[in-house]
């Protein structure tokens, strides 16, 4: 029979990896690897029984990720962050689908919440992620954030589980400032060391773009105000990544600018 691992990464995440790892008692081993908690994260995640492994350096989401893959024992991988949840029936899904293991990986439905609402539309649905993987035909990306899964065989044959995971990535305006700027500065700076160049028109124009296709081409409108909200802050997302590269720029160019 083959067995499931569940790889979650982890930092302050007190408020939501108890649901989290709830959601997914059916695996056969929860590894969490935590980068320098300062709440209850990790004593949450113990008291639920995950092998919880902890590392001060932080190299990223996609290098993190690679980390925690190497304490699975599971032939099958799902990666999870700790603000998304396996309802019941994607549970009995996933459990089905890994035991013929005609497939090397699946692509998961994901519907994400803001602030209470459930959003349709604005580009976040539909929203499939590469989740469920063989162990040892698959590796994550080396980006610092929007990391991705890539397998090694590229004929590999994927399929689809149809059955929603649940994303309550931002309850509140604060959660998506916060990822905002955690995320911007990590991509501006792996930007940044590979050479990559830009202005603020550049910045400007990524802003406007966005808003335009998350909230008339992605029909974002329909989600009402609060896809209102969910496109404006798409727009100062892509303005702000760019903002915070050409910051870097700025500084490094006038060694006198505070850094």
């Amino acid at each position: 029979m083959n067995q499931l691992t569940v790889i979650v990464i982890t930092k302050n995440e007190a408020t939501n990896i108890r649901d989290c790892l709830q959601s997914v008692t059916f695996a056969d081993q929860i590894v969490v690897l935590d980068s320098g908690s300062t709440d209850n994260t990790v004593a949450i995640a113990k008291e639920l029984g995950a092998e919880v492994y902890q590392s001060d350096q932080w190299p990223g989401f996609g290098e993190q990720k690679n980390r925690a893959l190497l304490h699975a024992k599971g032939q099958w991988v799902l990666s999870l962050d700790a603000d998304e949840r396996v309802p019941a029936d994607l549970a009995h899904a996933i459990s089905a689908a890994i035991q013929p293991g005609e497939a090397d990986a699946y692509v998961l439905d994901r519907r994400t919440q803001f602030c209470g609402q459930w959003i349709k539309h604005c580009g976040w649905t539909p929203d499939h992620v590469l989740r469920l993987f063989k162990r040892g035909e698959a590796q994550f990306s080396s980006d610092a954030v929007h990391e991705k899964l890539v397998l090694n065989n590229p004929a590999a044959k994927i399929v689809r589980l149809s059955p929603p995971m649940l994303h309550y990535s931002y309850r509140t305006p604060d959660d998506y400032w916060n990822k905002l700027q955690r995320y911007s500065k990590d991509w501006a700076m792996q930007r940044y060391q590979q050479g990559q160049t830009t202005s603020m028109g550049r910045a400007a124009l990524s802003g406007f773009f966005a808003f335009a296709r998350s909230y008339f081409f992605k029909l974002g409108f329909l989600d009402g105000a609060m896809g209102f909200a969910v496109c404006s802050m798409q727009a100062q997302s892509a303005f702000g990544k760019y903002f915070e590269l050409y910051s870097l720029q700025i500084k490094s160019a006038d060694p006198s600018t505070p850094r």
